[in-house]
């Protein structure tokens, strides 16, 4: 089995434009139509039995569409041989976060990405210290972008700040996107690694290199390592062969593929 732990898709009606703003925003390529039958046309080339879609939440009046957009393909794809599990969206300035986070663990979603780049506010904002606190409360996983996004000239979740959240809200739930803090491994060494939060491999699997990517997992340990892509800005196919080239043992690569993220799934 193999579980791809961050992935994006939008309605049919928009995907194409929006993907096309935001490849043109950031620069860079997008290998898949954004849609969710696009995602699962490459699931189905790479072999991925589960796909998690993570809805990014850009003004607070999105909340509702968004997430009735991630409620039906819950409902959609629950019993599909390809299963999509999307997670809610919630942005820091939502009003009644409280409020939000409950309904969202009453939905029956697992968990919720938030991005505080495209969401202007930094990680240890009291806002996001808000929403990890009803995420504790509720089991709830939370995934967010962590270090560099070349649309933003600013990092919103370097590893000091993503450090300062963990220490005040301890969540063993927390998803640290992109080996922790994207383009700053040396960051994530110092800061990150032995903490009790997640790393994800979306996006950097073509760039971080074997050494490094290694070094990081020795450091943080294999039981804390999810496989993950960001499609569709990254080729599903091509991650998975590129940590199968990787010189790890099979029962570490059976953890990043699929097992850790089992656990944390509930599956």
């Amino acid at each position: 089995m193999i579980i791809d732990f961050h992935t994006h898709i939008f309605p049919d009606k928009i995907a194409q434009k929006t993907i096309d703003h935001l490849s043109q925003i950031g620069g860079i390529p997008y290998h898949s139509d954004a849609t969710a039958t696009g995602l699962v046309s490459h699931m189905e080339e790479a072999g991925i039995d589960i796909s998690v879609t993570l809805p990014v939440i850009t003004n607070p009046s999105q909340f509702d569409s968004i997430n009735r957009f991630a409620k039906q393909i819950n409902q959609e794809y629950a019993n599909k041989k390809r299963r999509l599990i999307s997670f809610a969206g919630i942005h820091p300035d939502c009003e009644d976060i409280d409020g939000k986070m409950a309904f969202i663990a009453k939905s029956g979603f697992l968990g919720v990405k938030i991005h505080p780049d495209y969401q202007g506010t930094y990680i240890n904002d009291e806002n996001y210290v808000r929403i990890m606190e009803c995420a504790r409360e509720y089991d709830l996983i939370v995934v967010t972008h962590a270090g560099v996004d070349v649309a933003f000239p600013d990092v919103h979740c370097p590893p000091e700040l993503a450090l300062e959240l963990i220490r005040r809200v301890p969540h063993s739930k927390l998803v640290l996107a992109h080996m922790g803090a994207n383009m700053m491994p040396d960051g994530v060494l110092e800061r990150l690694c032995g903490e009790d939060v997640y790393f994800d491999t979306a996006y950097v699997l073509r760039f971080i290199g074997e050494e490094i990517f290694k070094k990081i997992l020795r450091a943080h340990g294999e039981d804390r390592i999810l496989f993950a892509t960001d499609s569709p800005w990254s080729d599903i196919r091509g991650d998975v062969e590129i940590l199968n080239s990787f010189d790890l043992n099979n029962i570490t690569k059976e953890k990043i593929f699929c097992e850790n993220a089992k656990k944390l799934l509930k599956i």
